[in-house]
């Protein structure tokens, strides 16, 4: 069934799924995707210009990565700080076992990953952060994806709104949705994003996303039922404005 902007609980709070909610304080990594460019933006031209980031990232083109596996970790991993820590190789099994889970469905607790000696993801990854750069994939999971036949087609105000009712209902069922943001054909946006989770706004709703490239706050991703159109404020690589949203890893098409 469909639902209203004022059915939906306020948000800044933690998304449920699997027995608890996702907290962005604790359930994000504490590391980013680095960028490959730094961006300036001309207001009085509209002119974006770039140049190369120095010293060149070592960890860079991986936000689908993130995106992805801090959706497995949280479905499938359980932290245990009161255990002592393991040796780095019983670390890296343990993420291995992870990244190979399913990113759609949540493993039953008695089934979760244990990660002993830490509280969360965010203190395993700011001690681990090396393990699970090598451990959770490639730049190339970046570039093959199956949302990427989609973005190529027509993309329809229906789509969008249809999109962000379907949304809004799975974070209030307690989904966790993975979002490819796009503004195809132009390449201004070919970004992943993690929701977590929605809040009303005078225009339609405002959702909220872990952002691998900004992980000091979340991103505000906001939907406008006049335009039947999303949106999302400027950052240190997007100029802000209107842009498209897909949902990936929600079936085996997408």
């Amino acid at each position: 069934m469909n639902i209203t902007a004022t059915e939906i609980e306020p948000a800044l709070r933690p998304t449920a799924a699997a027995g608890r909610r996702f907290d962005f304080a604790r359930d994000r990594f504490a590391f980013v995707n680095e960028l490959l460019w730094e961006y300036q933006f001309d207001d009085v031209t509209g002119k974006l210009t770039t140049r190369n980031t120095e010293p060149k990232p070592d960890y860079a083109l991986r936000c689908f990565v993130m995106t992805r596996a801090a959706k497995q970790f949280f479905l499938h991993a359980q932290f245990d700080s009161l255990k002592p820590m393991a040796t780095d190789e019983t670390y890296r099994r343990l993420i291995r076992q992870v990244i190979t889970s399913s990113p759609r469905l949540a493993s039953v607790e008695a089934e979760r990953i244990p990660f002993p000696g830490f509280d969360c993801l965010y203190e395993f990854s700011r001690a681990n952060a090396r393990l699970l750069k090598e451990e959770c994939g490639g730049a190339w999971r970046s570039y093959i994806l199956r949302s990427h036949w989609r973005m190529v087609l027509p993309i329809s105000q229906a789509h969008q709104a249809a999109t962000a009712t379907r949304l809004a209902e799975r974070l209030r069922a307690g989904g966790l949705p993975v979002l490819h943001l796009v503004t195809f054909p132009q390449l201004t946006m070919n970004h992943g994003v993690l929701l977590y989770d929605v809040q009303p706004s005078a225009a339609g709703w405002d959702f909220f996303a872990y952002d691998p490239n900004v992980a000091e706050k979340p991103m505000i991703i906001s939907y406008d039922r006049a335009s039947r159109s999303f949106s999302a404020p400027r950052n240190k690589y997007w100029r802000g404005g209107r842009l498209k949203v897909i949902e990936i890893y929600r079936n085996w098409f997408f």
